[in-house]
C-alpha cells in the first residue's frame, strides 16, 4: 500500500474530467490537484512558454511528495512529451494513452481529433493517431475558443455562444463523417453534450481525460502503489473563490468541499 497522493495538473477546469474518472477507478486515492487558472488558456502559448510552465508545474506538484503525476492537459502532453518522460516522479500524459484508446476501436473509416491550437500545431496528435490507426484518414481541428468559453461558464448545450463555436469548429468533422472523435483537450469533456448534439449519436467520442486516468490507474495497480483515504486538495494560480465555485458545480458537490488554495502564477518568458 502506498498512501502518498497522486498529483494532477491542468490549465484550469479541464483536468477535473480526469480527476472525476480517476476517482471512479480508484476512489480511495489521495489527490493533489493544481489548476493553473492564472495562466489559462495554454493553447495560445509558444512552445518555449509551455515547456517552461511544464517544468514549473512539475516542481510545484512534486513538492507534495506525490507517487505519480497525471498531466491532464493535452497541450502539455503534445508539446512536452520528452520532459514528462524525464521527470523523476512517474508521469502519465494524455497523448499516447488516448491514441492507444483510439487504436482499440473497430472500424476503418475516418477519425478526427479536436484540441487546442498549440496541440494541433505541434502535430503530435496527428502523428500518434496515424501510428496507432494505420490506414485511417485523420483530420485534426484546433478549437481556440472552447477553453475560454468553458472557463467563463459557457458549458450548457443550449448556450448560444457555445453552440455557435461547436458548429463552426466541428463542421469539417461532420462533413467527413468521422467514425470516432478524440477530445484531445481535457476541457472538452465538459462540453461533451454539446459536441454530441451537433455530431449525432453515431460517432464514438473518446476522452483524453478518461484514457489518461485509465492508463495511470493500470500503472498504479500493476506496481501495487494504490491506497489512501480519498482526500483531495486543490490549488489554483487563479482566484480561489472562482475555481472552487466552478469546480463544485462541475463535480456536483458543495463549494465548501473544494476550498482551493490560491498560489501566485509564476512568470514565463515573453515568447
Amino acid at each position: 500500500m502506498d498512501s502518498r497522493p497522486i498529483g494532477i495538473f491542468d490549465s484550469g477546469l479541464g483536468g477535473l474530467t480526469a480527476l472525476r474518472a480517476l476517482r471512479r477507478f480508484l476512489p480511495d486515492e489521495n489527490i493533489v490537484y493544481f489548476a493553473d487558472s492564472g495562466r489559462v488558456p495554454y493553447g495560445e502559448k509558444s512552445l518555449n512558454q509551455l515547456r517552461c510552465m511544464a517544468e514549473q508545474n512539475y516542481a510545484f506538484i512534486s513538492s507534495h511528495d506525490v507517487k505519480a503525476i497525471l498531466v491532464a492537459c493535452g497541450t502539455m502532453s503534445s508539446n512536452c512529451g520528452d520532459l514528462l518522460e524525464a521527470w523523476p516522479v512517474p508521469t502519465v500524459g494524455v497523448l499516447y494513452s488516448s491514441a492507444d484508446w483510439m487504436r482499440r476501436l473497430e472500424g476503418k473509416g475516418p477519425i478526427a481529433v479536436i484540441a487546442t491550437e498549440a496541440s494541433i500545431r505541434s502535430g503530435s496528435y496527428q502523428k500518434a493517431l496515424k501510428e496507432a490507426c494505420p490506414g485511417r484518414e485523420v483530420i485534426a481541428v484546433s478549437c481556440p475558443d472552447f477553453v475560454p468559453l468553458i472557463e467563463s461558464g459557457h458549458i450548457d448545450p443550449k448556450d448560444a455562444l457555445l453552440r455557435d463555436a461547436v458548429a463552426r469548429y466541428l463542421q469539417p468533422v461532420r462533413e467527413i463523417r468521422a467514425e470516432a472523435l478524440l477530445l484531445g483537450c481535457t476541457h472538452y469533456g465538459i462540453i461533451e453534450a454539446a459536441v454530441r448534439e451537433f455530431l449525432g449519436p453515431e460517432i464514438t467520442l473518446v476522452s483524453a481525460a478518461e484514457s489518461g486516468a485509465a492508463a495511470l490507474c493500470s500503472r498504479l495497480l500493476k506496481e501495487k502503489q494504490t491506497g489512501g483515504s480519498g482526500k483531495t486538495v486543490y490549488y489554483t494560480s487563479g482566484k480561489a473563490e472562482d475555481f472552487s465555485e466552478a469546480a463544485a458545480l462541475f463535480l456536483g458537490c458543495e463549494k465548501t468541499e473544494i476550498r482551493a488554495e490560491a498560489i501566485p502564477p509564476q512568470p514565463v518568458p515573453e515568447t
